[in-house]
């Protein structure tokens, strides 16, 4: 009696976990093709935050110096809190409607995936900033004591951090509400904690233990000491570094949800 051996059906190819800058950059081109045909998503994140630091400034017309106090770290926290929304629910899209899985059964690797977005949301971040921060000091009279250049480092910082976070809780949402239901879980706790309502060493012990691992009170003293000092202090480096360590951290974390399938 004779038996057959059967050929093994080849895998498809699946590739390594090094960062391919192609595979990247053709991811990021594809999401901004895609976005470029959405002016409502581009307007939420390059208009919403000018929108708010203008209102904000003529809500407090009769006391410009409030202004100049809450403005810069507000000038961080819009930028963060739209590229959340706007990220998890472009990305939670393109999960359900299965594009996501589809990616995931080419050559791609879970990195490029994770680095094509971000870095296409990124750009988008860097306009949004840049528009954001040339408003707030040269139409609005922000009063900052330091270089506009750092001010406009820690925003794009933020906008970052809000990108990555928006792709990393995307991975735990069934549907665009779920996503915008995260918003109360992810950015108000942190938003009440930042120290923008009163100093983080005013606040009880223990919440002030808690806003020292959260991201936004870094946000925020960064922009204080853009606020507060002429040149670049140490203080400021730490907060920056710290703010772009966590947005590269939950990145990673972003990566780790993703899933492939292999045939």
């Amino acid at each position: 009696m004779s038996t057959t051996a059967s050929t093994p059906t080849p895998l498809r190819p699946v590739p390594t976990g090094a960062l391919s800058p192609a595979r990247t950059l053709a991811t990021a081109a594809r999401v901004l093709r895609q976005l470029r045909h959405d002016p409502r998503t581009i307007a939420l994140m390059l208009l919403v935050p000018c929108v708010m630091l203008f209102l904000l400034r003529y809500v407090f017309d009769g006391s410009p110096r409030t202004f100049d106090t809450i403005g810069a770290s507000l000038l961080g926290i819009f930028p963060l809190i739209t590229m959340f929304l706007v990220t998890s629910i472009a990305t939670l899209r393109e999960r359900t409607s299965g594009t996501l899985e589809r990616l995931l059964a080419l050559p791609l690797g879970k990195g490029d995936l994770i680095a094509g977005y971000a870095l296409a949301f990124g750009a988008l971040a860097i306009v949004q900033s840049a528009l954001a921060t040339g408003l707030a000091l040269w139409f609005l009279d922000l009063d900052v004591t330091g270089s506009p250049w750092l001010l406009l480092l820690v925003a794009l910082l933020d906008a970052l951090l809000g990108t990555a976070l928006g792709l990393f809780v995307s991975a735990f949402a069934a549907s665009e509400f779920q996503a915008v239901q995260f918003m109360p879980a992810v950015i108000f706790p942190q938003l009440l904690l930042c120290g923008l309502f009163t100093p983080r060493d005013a606040m009880h012990p223990a919440l002030e233990a808690l806003s020292d691992v959260l991201p936004m009170s870094y946000a925020v003293d960064g922009m204080n000491e853009v606020l507060q000092h002429s040149d670049m202090t140490a203080a400021f480096v730490r907060d920056a570094l710290i703010v772009a360590g966590c947005a590269l951290l939950v990145l990673c974390l972003g990566a780790a949800t993703l899933r492939r399938r292999t045939v």
